[in-house]
Parts: structure tokens; sequence; C-alpha cells
């Protein structure tokens, strides 16, 4: 055979079979169908929001009122909620988490690994509307006598870290919803810690304990820095859940647009108040000021999200070098 014809033959021989090329078309398609209908929400939402962000130009974000008989609407204080909230989760239920994973992979006997792994995993699966009715009806009043008497007793009198504990034991406010919320991402994020501890080489832990370390070294110094990427990963994928949660927190926030910088005082959030407020909306002007918050958390999970990957991004590069 002459060189032109190898030639010729050569890009033939490289092209795929039709049934390949069909099943990488689908996919290319299912993966172009999740970005339009991502820019199609966000496109949809914005253009719901739109009359709000005309209207209320930059005071919508700044903006304190929300008073639907004057149809004076501000988002501050269902950001403020939003934000704190899921910051008093992630404050609380990543040190559980930790500690969870650590115990069923390090600690725990065989034998009790599957039970505790099995109901952490139950956890996950419980509705959030049972978390919010088990917070209003047990831990709402449990904090109000017993836990918010004693932080403000203890801690009310500092002076700067008072200001967030000073307050009427009401049991209802953003410490409650931030605790609730703690525990209904602690099965995702312990999850994900559990199983990328579990994925360390076997070779690597010991060495490690040939070498003299202690549990204690052996976590530190081997399991995390093999699984850093995908413990960001889970903290972040806790974050994303806690922001959006709408039910656990209608019910044990207060649903009050009121600013404070007290963890005690009732609150609300963008979820929660688009759950309380959207069918009772009577104006376009309302309506579209309630879209307008779906837009903003929609912006703030994104940002979150785009952040954790530009983290993992980092950390794997990171890695990498090493």
């Amino acid at each position: 055979m002459s060189g032109m014809a190898i030639a010729r033959a050569a890009p033939r021989a490289r092209r795929l079979p039709w049934g390949d090329r069909l099943f990488r078309l689908l996919l290319a398609s299912a993966a172009i169908l999740v970005l339009a209908l991502l820019g199609g929400t966000a496109l949809a939402i914005f253009w719901g929001a739109l009359p709000a962000f005309l209207h209320f130009g930059s005071r919508f974000l700044t903006g304190l009122a929300w008073d639907p008989v004057r149809q004076e609407f501000g988002a501050l204080v269902p950001i403020y909620g939003t934000l704190v909230t899921s910051a008093i989760a992630m404050v609380t239920a990543v040190p559980i988490s930790f500690g969870i994973a650590l115990f069923l992979t390090e600690v725990a006997p065989a034998w009790l690994r599957a039970p505790i792994g099995a109901a952490i995993e139950l956890l996950a699966g419980i509705p959030s509307i049972i978390y919010g009715m088990w917070g209003l009806f047990v831990f709402a009043p449990f904090m109000a006598d017993h836990v918010e008497p004693a932080l403000t007793a203890l801690l009310g009198p500092l002076p700067i870290l008072g200001v967030l504990f000073n307050g009427p034991p009401l049991g209802i406010g953003m410490l409650t919803a931030g605790l609730i919320l703690s525990i209904m991402v602690v099965p995702f994020i312990s999850a994900v810690m559990r199983d990328v501890f579990l994925l360390v080489p076997l070779a690597l832990r010991e060495a490690a304990v040939g070498l003299g370390a202690t549990r204690w070294e052996l976590v530190w110094r081997v399991v995390l820095p093999q699984t850093r990427s995908a413990v960001m990963g889970g903290i972040f994928l806790g974050l994303g859940r806690a922001l959006g949660e709408t039910m656990a927190v209608t019910f044990v926030l207060g649903n009050a647009h009121e600013f404070s910088a007290s963890l005690l005082m009732p609150s609300t959030s963008i979820a929660a108040a688009i759950a309380n407020e959207f069918t009772e909306a009577d104006s376009n002007l309302y309506r579209s000021s309630l879209i307008a918050l779906g837009f903003l958390l929609f912006v703030i999970t994104f940002v979150v999200l785009a952040l954790a990957k530009w983290l993992l991004a980092r950390l794997s590069a990171g890695e990498a070098r090493r």
C-alpha cells in the first residue's frame, strides 16, 4: 500500500462507530440541557424580579422595611437571617460531623459502625417539615426554658459578645433555627467525610502507625491531607443545603422582618419569607419583590458553590504539586 493510501485510511480508522457517536451526542445533549435549564431558570426568576429591581434600585438590597401596606420592600433582613442561620449551622455541624466520621472510621468497633452509619443515613431522609415541627414543639421550649436564659446570664454581660445573646428567652429565633439546620446538615457532611476517610489507602495508615504515629497524628498528618478536597466538598454541600432550607426554618425562625444583632430574637430568611407570603401577595410589586428575594437566594447559592469549586480546584492543584 502506498503512503498516500495509508494517509487516507488513517482518519477512517480513527473514526468512531455510529453507536459511539450517538452516545457522545446524547451525553453532550444532556449536559447542554442542564446548562439551558439553569440559565432558563435564572432568566425567568430575574424577569419576574425585574419590576422590583427597577422600582427600588439598590434600596432593595439595603432596605430594612418590609411593609406590604405602603409597598415598601427591602431584602436586607431576609439576607441577614439566611446568612446568620447558615453560619450557625456550619459552625456547629462541621465539628460534630468530623467527630462522627472519625469515630466511625478510626475508633468504633466493626460491629457498631454499620448501625450508626445506617442511623445517620436515615436522618438525611427525614422530611424537613418533621424537623420544623419537632423544633417548634420540643426544641424551642427547651431552648427557652434552659439554654437561652443560661446564655444570657453567662455571655450577656460581656462587652462585645454579649450583644449576640441579649434578649428575651423566646425559644424561637436565629439561634434555634441555626441549630435545627445544623442537625439537618450533619448527616450529609458526616456521610461524605466517613466515605472519603475510608478511601485512604491502608498502606499509608500502616506506615504512619509503624513510624510511631498516635491516632490523632494519623488523622491530622495522613487522613486529612489525603482527603482535604473531598472534605471541603462535603462541607460546601451542607452549606448549600442550609442556605436553601425552607420549612424547618419557617417553623422556628419567628418570621419577623426586624433587624437585630441578637441571635435570640426572631428574624426571617429568604426562603421562609417566600413560603409565608407568596400566597398573600396582592399586588404586582409585592409579588415581584418576593421573586426578587428568590433571585437573590439563587445568586447567593451560585456564588457559594462557585467559590467551593474554585477552592477545591486550588486544593487539588496544590495536592498535585506536592
